[in-house]
């Protein structure tokens, strides 16, 4: 009996201990419960400090900048909002004049205006593309107007080529295949296709001694694929009769980059070659900085910052420089020269030299529709970050 008693107080005790264990446990866990809740409302509060001082600051990094775009706006700079990402540089008044006789129905001013570019193959070949651009994105009738008159125009025959070349771009789009539907990449290439069979008509009735319906093949071949050798054919038949055109060479290199038909090897080493052939003033100089750009927005492991500090591309940025001094001084309002400046406003920014930068800047400010600016998602922002930077560096005062 004793013992039995025994047993029993001591299940008993263990009971009790049991119980009292588990009411400890309780309260030991609603005091952490209390304690996590406590130092949640205190991260809370951590959270929405530390969100009020980023917005702060945020807000005042906006006013600084506002600011600051305001005093390089007050130096005589374009504001963001104001520029045009469509052209980069002013159309000639001349050209404007032309394309609103053209629209009118009034080919044969647009014919007279190609023609008496004469054999100035890249002005005669910027001619060529406004005509295009206008039938592409507007209406055409001047243009089936002037083939019906005259079938067997080499000109009318060049434009329409392009023209179709540049409805098929459109149709496209810029963006990357991913972003482009089944249906846009199949008229895509039905309308190239199109095109380059009026591309080898223009190129029949051509003046043997003009590249430019070649030039037109150029962008076919990019959206077709044409294969290496095939391209390399095209090209001969591009510099054999016009070496140094420059379109003709950034279409080249194009095609020889890696998010083309190439790699950043075949660009690099066209671009070098397309430079080293050409002559002080040529502006062939400018195909190395395009190549070292392309691989830069292509590679996300090339930081700006340390890549364009290479020196090779240093000595590459020189030779634009000294370059461009001499097709300056040859012709001060050569169109060429925004292109060059565009891109060497880019790399100049990209190695300090701001205030090199700021002289290209502002010889091409408010017209900003070109590589680098253009491969952007907002090209305006891309350059204004640029431009007011290094005005700011050059103008520490502001």
């Amino acid at each position: 009996m004793m013992i039995f008693l025994a047993v029993l107080g001591a299940l008993l005790l263990a009971g009790a201990l049991y119980v009292a264990r588990g009411f400890l446990l309780i309260a030991k866990a609603k005091r952490l419960t209390a304690r996590a809740a406590a130092i949640e409302a205190e991260t809370e509060l951590l959270r929405a400090e530390t969100a009020r001082m980023e917005a702060e600051q945020e807000a005042s990094e906006a006013d600084e900048a506002a600011a600051k775009a305001a005093a390089v706006v007050a130096l005589g700079y374009v504001p963001e909002s104001d520029l045009d990402t469509r052209y980069w540089a002013p159309v000639p008044a001349e050209r404007t004049a032309v394309l609103a006789s053209v629209r009118t129905g009034d080919w044969a001013a647009g014919a007279a205006y190609v023609t008496a570019a004469g054999s100035d193959w890249e002005e005669r070949w910027q001619r060529v593309v406004a005509l295009a651009d206008l039938a592409a994105e507007e209406d055409d009738a001047w243009l089936l107007a002037w083939r019906a008159a005259h079938p067997e125009d080499p000109l009318a025959a060049l434009v329409n080529a392009e023209t179709g070349v540049r409805t098929a771009w459109n149709v496209r789009g810029r963006k990357g295949a991913a972003y482009t539907t089944a249906e846009q990449f199949r008229l895509f290439r039905e309308l190239l296709t199109k095109a380059q069979r009026d591309a080898h008509e223009a190129q029949s009735l051509a003046d043997p001694a003009d590249p430019l319906p070649y030039m037109v093949e150029q962008h076919i071949a990019h959206g077709l694929g044409y294969p290496h050798a095939r391209y390399r054919a095209l090209w001969a038949e591009i510099t054999d009769r016009a070496p140094k055109v420059l379109s003709a060479h950034t279409h080249a290199l194009e095609h020889w980059c890696q998010k083309w038909r190439g790699s950043h090897e075949l660009a690099l080493a066209f671009a070098r070659e397309s430079a080293a052939a050409g002559a002080p003033g040529d502006l062939l100089t400018l195909l190395p900085l395009i190549a070292y750009f392309e691989q830069e927005t292509h590679e996300d492991d090339l930081l700006a910052e340390t890549w364009y500090k290479e020196p090779e591309i240093l000595a590459a940025a020189d030779a634009a420089l000294e370059d461009l001094v001499a097709a300056e001084t040859a012709d001060p309002a050569d169109p060429r020269l925004p292109r060059m400046r565009h891109m060497l406003a880019f790399v100049l920014f990209w190695q300090d030299r701001d205030a090199e930068a700021v002289e290209q800047f502002r010889q091409v400010d408010g017209h900003i529709g070109v590589i680098p600016w253009s491969y952007a998602a907002n090209p305006r922002r891309r350059y204004t970050y640029a431009r007011d930077w290094a005005v700011g560096v050059a103008h520490p005062d502001l």
